[in-house]
Parts: C-alpha cells; structure tokens; sequence
C-alpha cells in the first residue's frame, strides 16, 4: 500500500494544485466583464461531447490495456510490447468512423441544438480535434499508468492542460486573441499538445516501442482480448454517455440552453474539487490491482478496496462541507456574475453524488480488472435505462438543477449495485463503523462552523470559517485515527517539518 498511497498523495497534491488553476480559469470565465455565460456553457459542451466520442473512438482499448498489461510486462520485453501499438491504432480507426458520424449526422444536431445553443453549431467541426485529442491522451495515459507515471500523466491532465486553458484567457483579456472564434479553435487543440508531450516523454526514456509486429502474448489472448474489449467498451461507452447526458439535454432542450450550461458547468467544476483525490487513487490502483488479480491475492484487493474508501470519504466530506459553507459568500465576495448563485443547489446534487461515488471506493477498477468485468457492461445498461429518461423528465420539469438531481440518484443506485456485487461474489465492501464516525464528523463540523459564522461576509470571514472548519474536521480524523494512513502520512509530514515528539528526542 505505501506505493499506492506515495503515488495517491503525490498526485493529490498536483490535481489540487491543478484544481487550483482551475479555479482561476473559473473565476475568469465567470467574474462580471468576462466571457458570457454562453461562451463558458460552450467550452462546457466540448467536453461534454469529447467524451463521447472517446466513449465510442476507443473501442474498448482502455480495459484492454488496464486487465492484459501485466501478461505483457512478464512475456515480452520492450522493443516486442506491441500493446500500445494496436491499442493506438485501433482508436484511431475508432475515431475515424466517429469523424464520419458527425459529418453524416449534422443536419440532426443543428435540429436538436440549433434553436437554444447557436454558438455550438457555429463552432462544431471544433469538437473533433478536441475529441481527438481527449481520445489519443486518454489511452497513452493508461498505459502510463501501468508504467506507474500516474504523477506524470496528472500533471499534464490536471495542471497543463488548465495551464493552457489560463494563457488562452489572459491573452483574450489583454487583447492579443480578439476574437472568441480563436479562443474556441485554440481551446480545441490543447488535448493533442498534451498527447504529443506524453508520447514524446515514454518514447524519449524508452518506456515504450511502437512495432507492427505481432506478439506471442496478443496472438495468444486475441480472442479474449476481443471479448472484453466489445463488453466494456460498450458499458464504458454506455456509462460516459450518462455521464455527460445531463449537459447535452440542458443545451438542447432549455432555452437560451449555453447559458444554462455555464452555470452548470460552474456547479460541476466546483464539485469535481471534491473528486482530486479520487482521480489520483484510481490512476495508483490500477497496476496493483491488475497484478492483484493475476496472482490471486484477494488480501491485497481487500486492502485496497477499504483503503480507498475510507480516504476518498474523508476527502470527499471534507471538501463538500468546506464549499457549501462558503458558497454563496464566495460568489458574492468574489464578484462573480450573479446568474450564478443558480449553481449552488446544483452543486448541493453534484457534491452529494460526488460523495456516494468516491465514498464505495474503487468498486469499478476492482471489477474491471477481474474476470467479471462484463459486470460492468450490465450495471452501464442500468445507468443508462436510469440516467437518460431521468435527465430529460427532471430537466423540463426542474430547469438546470432537474439533471443533477437526476445524477445524482442514477449514479446512487449504480454504485449500490456495484457494492452488492463484490459484497456476494467476493465477501467484499469496504466500509466499517469508521465510515459512520466520518459522516458525523463532517456534519457536526459543518454544523459549529455554520452557528458561528452564517451571519458574517467576506473574503477575511470566509478564510475564518475554513480555517475553524478545517481543525475541527482534520483534527479529529488525525485524533480519532479514522483512516490506517493518516499515522504514516502524519509521521511523513512531522519529519518533513522537523517535528519530533519528547519520546523520540529522548
């Protein structure tokens, strides 16, 4: 586990740093004088609509790499691995046909979104070099991670790419880039600069090989590898289409439909603060548990399951409370547009969801690394069945806070039966009375700090309020002993502050 956790908190403190950047770009979409509500709703939907066609361009190449790598690490060298070779080129067949799909199909999209999202018409042949970006990045990423550079592969992620994203605005804002329309272009292309740079990095050190020869080990495993990449391809694809449904439907069927992205937009990348240390968590785990599997040391899964869980909870409590007592303030204090104080009880869904998902742990990278990964593929038709009736009915009747309460009970329900399963099939779950004593604590520590503090306003009353809330909270986690890592990681931090205890200068 100490690799795990050094790689989780490495990357935690990079995607935060990250978070951080993004924050900035936030506030600078955001603020009043800056870019409208549509422009930001627009870069919202590029995502949106980048992930699914990595969804549908990746052809299952991700779980390929994530359950088959370890049988190539132990069989081949280098120079023969010629996993990341296929995996690639199979994508980009993938993605070709995606390409052909939306030209075909762009009469039916300026139907669906022409009358309440203009903006997205005007820039659409845009969303194919950012969705070829997204695609080419993502799978190079997980083959990465197997090379345990999940430090790496965050970095470029979570920092460079919001990097990117804050020179293009600032250069908007002095006046270097005049128009939107290049804004939007260069926004496009910022995925493909992070694929190059990751590429060029593993091929530099020589991490990887690209080789069309045919190995022993894909020879051997094809047609197993052909059977789990159909199924969770199509649970993946399945899955990240409800994932991102609820945007498509607020800028198809709301009017004025960009807007009202923006400010669901706001809503989700504040509540993607809550998710920092999950990304670093899973991009850690996957290696071990693929090895896990392989070798059949159900002790080690176990480990990692409960691990997961009990420090994502703490995270993910910790971080929502920490907003939703300074939400409203912070708006206001922080001289945002005030359309969007709309995005607090979005956020209120989002977070909430964000909390059951991360709080069961790394359920999903469990199952799919394990020989019941079609599981995956049945529990995505099910998110699915769930999530899109919900999206559209909620979203009418509702406006922009109906699809997160539909999220928010899909992804409930998803991740409920992915616990029962790993419950029945292998006597696993992760939680103990210290999951209790967790949710407690963040709601008696939310509780002291709202009494206190709810009638005062301002940047000095909002760093007051964190602060008491963030003592009482991780204090009592480090007091309590909540979480088997918190006495390591604390021991880490004392040496490195040079804190030593009388007992030890003894």
């Amino acid at each position: 586990m100490s690799n795990i956790r050094r790689q989780s908190i490495i990357s935690s403190g990079i995607i935060y740093f990250g978070f951080a950047l993004g924050f900035l770009n936030t506030y600078l979409f955001t603020k009043e004088g800056g870019f409208t509500k549509s422009e930001y709703g627009l870069t919202g939907t590029f995502i949106a609509f980048a992930n699914i066609m990595y969804s549908f361009a990746n052809l299952g190449m991700q779980a390929f790499i994530y359950k088959f790598y370890p049988y190539y690490e132990d069989n081949l060298s280098v120079k023969e691995n010629d996993m990341i070779t296929w995996a690639l080129l199979n994508s980009m067949i993938g993605f070709a046909l995606v390409l052909t799909g939306g030209i075909l199909f762009k009469d039916l999209v300026i139907r669906k979104f022409g009358a309440n999202s203009a903006d997205l018409i005007k820039y659409y042949y845009w969303i194919f070099p950012f969705g070829f970006g997204l695609t080419m990045y993502s799978l190079l990423e997980a083959f990465a991670w197997q090379l345990k550079k999940s430090v790496l592969t965050n970095f470029l992620r979570e920092v460079l790419f919001r990097l990117i994203t804050t020179v293009l605005i600032v250069l908007s804002f002095v006046g270097t880039i005049k128009y939107f329309g290049t804004f939007i272009k260069l926004y496009a292309c910022a995925y493909i600069v992070l694929f190059i740079i990751l590429l060029a990095v593993l091929l530099a050190r020589k991490e990887i090989h690209l080789t069309l020869n045919v190995s022993r080990v894909t020879k051997k495993f094809f047609k197993k590898i052909v059977a789990l990449a159909s199924f969770v391809w199509s649970g993946a694809l399945i899955y990240n289409i409800a994932s991102v449904f609820d945007i498509i439907v607020i800028a198809a069927v709301m009017p004025n439909g960009l807007a009202y992205v923006g400010i669901f937009t706001l809503a989700q990348n504040i509540a993607s603060l809550i998710q920092a240390p999950q990304r670093g968590i899973i991009a850690a785990s996957i290696a071990p548990l693929s090895k896990a599997w392989k070798d059949k040391d159900f002790e080690k899964i176990r480990r990692v399951y409960y691990h997961s869980s009990i420090n994502q909870l703490i995270f993910a409590i910790g971080m929502f409370m920490l907003i939703w007592i300074n939400f409203t303030d912070g708006v206001f204090t922080f001289r945002l547009q005030r359309g969007y104080l709309d995005a607090r009880y979005v956020f209120l869904f989002l977070g909430l969801m964000r909390i059951v998902d991360m709080g069961t742990g790394v359920n999903s990278q469990i199952i799919v690394t394990s020989i019941h990964w079609r599981f995956e593929f049945f529990t995505g038709i099910i998110l699915l069945a769930l999530s899109l009736p919900l999206n559209y009915i909620l979203t009418k009747e509702l406006g922009v806070i109906g699809p997160a309460i539909a999220t928010f009970l899909a992804m409930a329900v998803y991740n409920g039966l992915r616990y029962l399963f790993l419950l029945r099939k292998y006597k696993l779950q992760p939680f103990t009375r210290k999951t209790t004593y967790v949710v407690i604590l963040g709601l008696v520590s939310y509780l002291i700090c709202h009494s206190l503090f709810n009638q005062y306003h301002g940047f000095l009353w909002i760093l007051a309020r964190s602060g008491l809330f963030v003592l009482i909270y991780l204090g009592s986690v480090i007091f309590f002993d909540l979480t088997p890592d918190i006495k390591p990681v604390w021991a880490t931090v004392k040496k490195r502050l040079g804190i030593v205890s009388r007992k030890n200068s003894v």
